[in-house]
Protein backbone atom coordinates (compact mmCIF):
# COMPACT_ATOMS: atom_id res chain seq x y z
CA UNK A 1 0.00 0.00 0.00
CA UNK A 2 0.89 3.85 -0.41
CA UNK A 3 0.44 5.80 2.05
CA UNK A 4 1.14 9.01 0.80
CA UNK A 5 -1.54 10.29 -1.67
CA UNK A 6 -0.48 13.65 -2.94
CA UNK A 7 1.58 17.02 -1.17
CA UNK A 8 -0.97 19.22 1.12
CA UNK A 9 -0.73 22.53 -0.41
CA UNK A 10 -1.47 25.82 1.70
CA UNK A 11 -0.58 29.06 2.51
CA UNK A 12 0.48 27.70 6.04
CA UNK A 13 2.24 24.53 4.38
CA UNK A 14 4.64 26.58 2.87
CA UNK A 15 5.71 28.18 5.43
CA UNK A 16 6.51 25.17 7.22
CA UNK A 17 8.61 24.77 4.81
CA UNK A 18 10.81 26.97 6.42
CA UNK A 19 11.24 24.93 9.28
CA UNK A 20 11.64 21.80 7.29
CA UNK A 21 8.43 20.55 7.32
CA UNK A 22 6.02 19.09 4.23
CA UNK A 23 2.71 18.11 4.53
CA UNK A 24 0.60 14.73 2.84
CA UNK A 25 -2.61 13.86 2.15
CA UNK A 26 -1.87 10.09 3.38
CA UNK A 27 -4.28 6.77 3.25
CA UNK A 28 -6.73 6.84 6.27
CA UNK A 29 -5.55 3.51 7.77
CA UNK A 30 -1.66 4.19 7.24
CA UNK A 31 0.39 4.52 10.86
CA UNK A 32 3.24 6.93 11.30
CA UNK A 33 5.80 4.11 9.85
CA UNK A 34 4.33 3.49 6.67
CA UNK A 35 4.03 6.92 5.93
CA UNK A 36 7.76 7.47 7.13
CA UNK A 37 9.04 4.33 4.95
CA UNK A 38 6.88 6.26 1.74
CA UNK A 39 8.94 8.99 2.24
CA UNK A 40 12.13 8.08 2.64
CA UNK A 41 11.38 5.34 -0.32
CA UNK A 42 10.37 8.18 -2.50
CA UNK A 43 12.13 11.06 -1.94
CA UNK A 44 15.27 9.66 -0.12
CA UNK A 45 15.73 12.14 2.59
CA UNK A 46 15.50 10.90 6.11
CA UNK A 47 12.38 11.67 8.18
CA UNK A 48 12.89 13.13 12.04
CA UNK A 49 9.39 13.02 12.57
CA UNK A 50 5.86 12.28 11.83
CA UNK A 51 2.89 13.74 13.00
CA UNK A 52 -0.97 12.95 11.69
CA UNK A 53 -4.09 14.69 12.22
CA UNK A 54 -7.48 13.75 10.30
CA UNK A 55 -9.57 16.41 9.51
CA UNK A 56 -13.45 16.94 9.35
CA UNK A 57 -13.55 16.00 5.76
CA UNK A 58 -12.12 12.93 6.52
CA UNK A 59 -8.79 13.39 5.37
CA UNK A 60 -5.75 12.40 7.16
CA UNK A 61 -2.72 14.43 6.89
CA UNK A 62 0.78 14.04 8.01
CA UNK A 63 3.11 16.34 9.08
CA UNK A 64 6.81 15.08 8.04
CA UNK A 65 9.83 16.43 10.01
CA UNK A 66 13.26 16.01 7.98
CA UNK A 67 16.87 15.34 9.31
CA UNK A 68 18.50 16.81 6.47
CA UNK A 69 18.68 21.13 6.37
CA UNK A 70 16.57 22.32 3.40
CA UNK A 71 15.41 18.68 2.53
CA UNK A 72 11.42 20.35 2.34
CA UNK A 73 12.64 22.85 0.07
CA UNK A 74 14.75 20.18 -2.22
CA UNK A 75 12.06 17.84 -2.07
CA UNK A 76 9.16 20.84 -2.98
CA UNK A 77 11.09 21.69 -5.79
CA UNK A 78 11.38 17.74 -7.56
CA UNK A 79 7.92 17.47 -6.93
CA UNK A 80 7.15 21.53 -8.36
CA UNK A 81 5.62 23.20 -5.24
CA UNK A 82 8.53 25.87 -5.55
Amino acid sequence: MNAIRYPFITEKAMMLMDENKLQFVVDTRANKTQVENDVVKMYGFTVKSVCTMTTMKGLKKALVTFNETDAAHEIATRIGLV
